[in-house]
C-alpha cells in the first residue's frame, strides 16, 4: 500500500517548548525526514514509531514510516555507507555489510578486544543490569569506573545513552551491536543465566 505524501511545511516540529521555537517570519522548520534522520543520528535504543511521534508534533506513524523509507531511498542513490534498518521493534542507522570492516579497524578486530577483568567486571554489569548510571556501576563494584566505562565507549562494547526529561537528564549506558557480535549472542536474552550471574 502506497504510503502518502509527506507534508513538507511547519505542520511538523519538534515538540519543544514554545519559548524554544522560531519567531513568526523565521525560517521554516526542516522537512520531516531531516528531523527524524537527527533523531536517529543521536543513537541510544532503536528509535520506534511511538517515541518519534511523541517527538514531533504533527507526525503519525504512517509518516514516520515513509520518512524511514524516503531516507533509505536517498542513502542508495548517494550510495551512503549506511542505511536505517530495523532493530527491536525500532529503527537505527546502521553501515551496510561491506562497510563493517571500518568498525574493525576503528575499534579493533573482535580479537583485539582484549579486556582487563575490572573492564569485564563493569561489562558484565553494564550487560546484566541496563540501562545503569555512572553512580550506580560504581556503587555496585564500590569503586571508581569512569576509565574503564570510556574504554568500553571507545572500543564500542557500550554506549551512552540519555534519560530523562528536560528538567531533569541523566546519562545511561547499556551494551551495543558490537557487543552482542564479539559474544556471538543474537540478543541480551541469550546472555547466560545460571544461578551465579543472576547475583550480579
Amino acid at each position: 500500500m502506497a504510503l502518502p505524501p509527506l507534508e513538507d511545511d511547519a505542520s511538523y516540529h519538534l515538540a519543544v517548548p514554545a519559548e524554544s521555537l522560531p519567531a513568526p517570519g523565521a525560517a521554516l522548520p526542516p522537512p520531516i525526514e531531516r528531523i527524524v534522520e537527527a533523531l536517529l543520528f543521536v543513537g541510544g535504543g532503536p528509535l520506534t514509531a511511538a517515541r518519534a511521534c511523541e517527538a514531533i508534533r504533527g507526525l503519525g506513524e504512517t509518516q514516520f514510516l515513509q520518512a524511514v523509507d524516503v531516507l533509505n531511498r536517498e542513502y542508495r542513490r548517494q550510495s551512503r555507507p549506511y542505511t536505517v534498518q530495523a532493530r527491536d521493534g525500532g529503527y537505527v542507522l546502521a553501515l551496510r555489510p561491506r562497510f563493517r570492516a571500518i568498525v574493525d579497524r576503528l575499534h579493533g578486530g573482535l580479537r583485539d578486544a582484549r579486556l582487563s577483568t575490572a573492564a569485564i567486571d563493569v561489562l558484565s554489569l553494564v550487560a546484566y543490569r541496563q540501562p545503569l548510571t555512572k553512580q550506580d556501576i560504581d556503587a555496585l563494584r564500590g569503586a571508581e569506573s569512569g576509565a574503564l566505562l570510556r574504554q568500553l565507549v571507545r572500543r564500542g562494547l557500550v554506549a551512552v545513552v540519555e534519560r530523562g526529561d528536560a528538567r531533569r537528564r541523566e546519562f545511561v549506558y547499556g551494551t551495543t551491536q558490537r557487543f552482542l557480535d564479539l559474544f556471538q549472542l543474537r540478543s541480551l536474552d541469550d546472555l547466560p543465566q545460571t544461578q551465579d550471574l543472576q547475583q550480579i
